[in-house]
């Protein structure tokens, strides 16, 4: 049996989940999901980030303390995961113990060699938490969350990245680390053969508001936030605590991480040289995603640009609100997203579309007296999807999955199975019915990765004995258009 381990990058908690948080727990979802269908043995997993400066910050304008803030907001995100029908397997905060031993387990496993004590000043966005160079900023301000770094001057322990270099260009053009999409790889590659600097990889304990998981034997320093946060990676599965995490961290797994395009840098540069310091496998495939924005401005906590998802999922519905998110654009790009969109997409193919043809012929169904049947569908059975999905093209695989049902509706519209009901042909009409019922089983498997609730509905409607004509999957939405 074949192994996968997929996981998700982990959000700060230092405000509610945003729509942003949303697509990417989705599209791993639909990953996981699919590779269970076809007999993998998969784990994924999630969690939050919470011991960042930001949780502090944002724990004392709010007049609580750190632990208070994370426990709570940790919450919401375990919440939308629930309400959007994540299948994770792992949820992993990085404020619990079994996390903190695991990162310090790590940094004693680093080549002594690799690290080292320096004095730095530098650009730092509180933000980010992360360095930057002057060239890299925009008039002045971080790209991401358009605020001005602060000149930050303190030793810290540093890490040899730049010795790596030559390795990391290696593994990502041979596609030893694969890169999905292409252009991401060429501009990972382009990073790496610019010039790779040595990186500071803890920060002042003071500075840090005493939070965070000290340096092994130097309580002064913290380790850096996206260091403990990249072991997470590992401590989901054991790693520092039991040998279980050797059974999905290892060369005969397939490791897949899906991440922002912001966060590149960290998952496909810092990551693997850190594993390799640390004698480990590197991961097998880094998904870059691109962002959600809101009339061309992305979507984010840090400039109090949000939508709340799960307001979206208790007014139309977590597949609606799965379906909007995964068919809309290529996960590769950036795109608008609007509650408009969202009610388009629900009313012309969730119900016109799926909803419809369910309802025409079940009811067909019951009228001609259809009995059981016997649904035997695979997701193998359904052609042309596995290579877009296992590019994570989720747009194009729901493309062919509803080319299918506008073929079978259009069908119907030209078979005119009625006129068989009305002259009593029963037996032939019902020979039509088994033929767009076989169709149909292998678009409710191909839906399950997608929208797990409306395939196990499907599933239920198809096992009645008889079949009767099915409630309504998608309630059209009145709008103003």
């Amino acid at each position: 049996m074949n192994k996968v381990y997929i996981t998700t990058t982990i959000p700060y908690v230092n405000a509610k989940p945003h729509i942003g948080h949303a697509l990417e727990f989705v599209q791993a979802d639909v990953l996981a999901r699919y590779y269970r269908q076809t007999g993998s043995n998969v784990r994924f997993q999630t969690g939050t980030d919470e011991n960042a400066l930001t949780n502090v910050l944002a724990a004392r304008v709010q007049g609580i303390e750190p632990q208070e803030l994370v426990n709570r907001n940790s919450a919401f995100f375990q919440n939308l995961c629930e309400a959007l029908k994540i299948s994770n397997d792992e949820f992993i905060r990085t404020t619990e113990k079994r996390h903190e031993g695991a990162v310090q387990y790590f940094w004693t496993q680093l080549n002594p060699e690799d690290l080292f004590l320096k004095s730095y000043s530098g650009l730092y966005c509180t933000g980010c938490e992360d360095f930057y160079l002057e060239r890299d900023l925009v008039d002045g301000v971080c790209p991401d969350h358009g605020t001005k770094p602060v000149i930050v001057e303190e030793e810290n322990y540093f890490f040899r990245l730049s010795s790596y270099q030559q390795q990391l260009a290696e593994l990502i053009s041979s596609g030893k680390i694969r890169i999905y999409p292409e252009t991401r790889k060429e501009e990972i590659l382009n990073f790496i053969q610019g010039g790779l600097h040595d990186i500071s990889i803890s920060r002042s304990t003071k500075r840090s508001g005493n939070w965070g998981i000290r340096v092994p034997g130097d309580p002064s320093q913290v380790i850096y936030v996206w260091i403990d946060a990249l072991i997470n990676y590992l401590s989901g599965i054991g790693y520092g605590n039991s040998n279980r995490w050797k059974s999905f961290w290892n060369t005969g797994t397939k490791k897949v991480h899906v991440i922002g395009k912001n966060v590149w840098k960290f998952h496909a540069v810092y990551w693997p040289a850190l594993l390799i310091s640390a004698g480990l496998p590197v991961p097998d495939e880094i998904v870059i995603h691109g962002f959600l924005t809101e009339k061309g401005q992305k979507i984010s906590k840090s400039k109090g640009k949000t939508i709340d998802p799960i307001t979206l999922i208790d007014q139309y519905g977590p597949d609606a609100v799965r379906y909007s998110l995964l068919s809309n654009a290529s996960p590769f790009s950036d795109w608008d997203f609007s509650t408009e969109k969202l009610e388009a997409s629900h009313n012309n193919n969730l119900a016109n579309g799926l909803g419809n043809l369910i309802s025409r012929v079940t009811t067909l169904c019951h009228r001609a007296g259809y009995g059981r049947y016997e649904d035997r569908s695979t997701i193998s059975d359904f052609k042309g999807i596995h290579d877009v999905i296992q590019s994570y093209s989720y747009e194009k695989a729901l493309k062919i999955i509803w080319e299918k049902i506008t073929k079978i509706n259009q069908d119907i519209d030209r078979k005119k199975p009625w006129v068989l009901l009305n002259e009593g042909k029963l037996p032939e009409l019902r020979a039509r019915l088994t033929e767009w019922l076989n169709v149909i089983s292998g678009i409710r498997c191909a839906l399950s990765p997608f929208l797990p609730d409306t395939s196990e509905r499907i599933s239920g409607i198809l096992s009645q004995n008889p079949i009767i004509p099915a409630p309504v999957l998608f309630p059209k939405i009145k709008t103003d258009l």
